[in-house]
């Protein structure tokens, strides 16, 4: 489960969009170093991204919760050997691992990347009451003043913020801004996203990530 992070990072990068699109030679280099079962997952992802182009929003969130959620939860201590530690798609992926940090974020750059616009999603930190846990899902308006619903790794549907009374929203951020959130919905702007020091990071690897896989 996720662990809350507002200590403030002096890096700063601009979010200018980071394409998820891998070159073929790239997901060939990351098969021979993960092997084939990472190649497959790698392919599969792309080819979702091809297929996703033409369809709704509607199609595209639930597509793309159902084929991230068959990905391993696995908790950080086991997978990564440490406390908390934001994986970028690639890595959730190559690794068929993560936890709930690495779902929602892998759902919200891929949606990125098929075109729902940043505006209309939040990646949500919330307690999850019925594992007394903090926890974190992905939030999607589809209009500024609707109440979002939420892609969550712990169940398969998708459902509007007020049907979720498991859980307890604290606060929500996207590419440009932070938000405190109330009853499921973004409250009140408390500055950008760059005061997230894990989601600088994951920021920072995404980038070196996209530059080499153009190579």
């Amino acid at each position: 489960m996720a662990v809350l992070a507002f200590s403030l990072s002096v890096a700063t990068i601009g979010d200018g969009h980071k394409s998820v699109r891998l070159s073929k030679a790239y997901i060939e280099k990351l098969g021979r170093e993960y092997g084939h079962r990472a190649k497959r997952r790698l392919r599969n992802w792309q080819r979702l991204l091809d297929n996703l182009q033409n369809d709704s929003e509607a199609e595209k969130i639930r597509k793309v919760n159902d084929f991230f959620n068959k990905v391993r939860f696995v908790n950080d201590i086991n997978h990564w050997k440490k406390e908390d530690y934001w994986a970028t798609p690639v890595e959730f992926l190559i690794t068929n691992g993560g936890d709930c940090e690495d779902f929602s974020i892998a759902k919200y750059y891929t949606l990125r990347e098929v075109g729902v616009p940043d505006s209309k999603m939040s990646i949500a930190y919330v307690k999850a009451i019925e594992y007394n846990q903090a926890h974190m899902v992905l939030t999607y308006y589809k209009t500024p003043d609707s109440m979002p619903v939420i892609l969550d790794n712990l169940i398969p549907q998708i459902k509007p913020a007020n049907q979720r009374p498991d859980l307890i929203h604290v606060y929500s951020f996207n590419g440009d801004n932070l938000w405190l959130t109330k009853k499921g919905r973004r409250a009140e702007i408390v500055g950008t996203s760059d005061r997230l020091e894990h989601w600088v990071k994951l920021r920072s690897r995404l980038e070196n990530q996209t530059v080499n896989s153009v190579k």
